[in-house]
């Protein structure tokens, strides 16, 4: 199990109802209400909860995964799980959420820090390859998501999300303009082309790369990209 059981507040939800219609509304003031009165314990068990649907995500696959093996596993009936979260798209969200802004936080530090242009080609896709085998496979998962069409109750989560990845691009761009300008790299094509092509090269990995399974490391195909990018853009000489 994930987590310790908090009997005080669980108590509480045991009588709430099951989201839907009015009983949405219901619950959203409940947890407002809970959030207020127990405060740190409140959030405690709410990231007891989350932790638990990354532990069932993980052994279960994210698809065949319900809120009731995420009950089981934290400990807590099912009602009372509706009183700290809406869905298992509202765990699998504050999971990714999280992964991917730590990502591009470490790619934003590759592009803005020192070292040459070239250098940081070879930097982003070690990382980015490593955060998709350390966080396995919820990066992947979400890269499957098509944040043009969710539901309307997730519009406010695929906004933000685009936001984060129009930061990853401008990253990219960044890496590569340097490069273009000061010479180490080539200016083979038009810079969204290049950009969105190392980024698709990386993010393809979702189709074939296990790293619980994978005879070679995350590090090792990052270099390989790195390699294979890198001896189309580096000037010969």
């Amino acid at each position: 199990m994930t987590g310790s059981q908090s009997k005080g507040d669980d108590a509480n939800a045991t009588a709430a109802p099951r989201p839907g219609g009015d009983a949405l509304s219901s619950m959203s003031k409940r947890r407002a209400a809970a959030r207020v009165r127990s405060g740190a314990a409140y959030t405690r068990r709410r990231a007891d909860i989350i932790a638990a649907g990354a532990v069932v995500f993980r052994s279960k696959g994210y698809v065949a995964s319900t809120l009731a093996d995420v009950s089981e596993e934290v400990g807590v009936d099912r009602a009372s799980l509706y009183f700290y979260v809406d869905s298992k798209e509202e765990i699998f969200e504050e999971i990714v959420t999280d992964l991917v802004e730590a990502n591009v936080v470490a790619v934003e530090g590759i592009a803005g820090g020192t070292g040459a242009a070239p250098d940081k080609v070879r930097r982003l896709i070690r990382q980015v390859m490593t955060a998709y085998a350390e966080s396995y496979p919820f990066l992947y998962v979400y890269l499957q998501e098509n944040l043009a069409h969710v539901p309307a109750e997730r519009q406010e989560w695929a906004t933000q999300l685009r936001g984060v990845n129009r930061r990853y691009e401008t990253a990219v761009k960044a890496i590569l303009q340097q490069g273009i300008d000061d010479g180490t790299l080539r200016d083979v094509a038009d810079l969204s082309v290049v950009a969105f092509g190392l980024m698709g090269m990386v993010s393809w990995t979702h189709r074939w790369f296990n790293p619980e399974a994978s005879p070679m490391s995350a590090q090792a195909i990052g270099d390989a990209f790195a390699d294979i990018l890198l001896a189309g853009l580096i000037p010969p000489g």
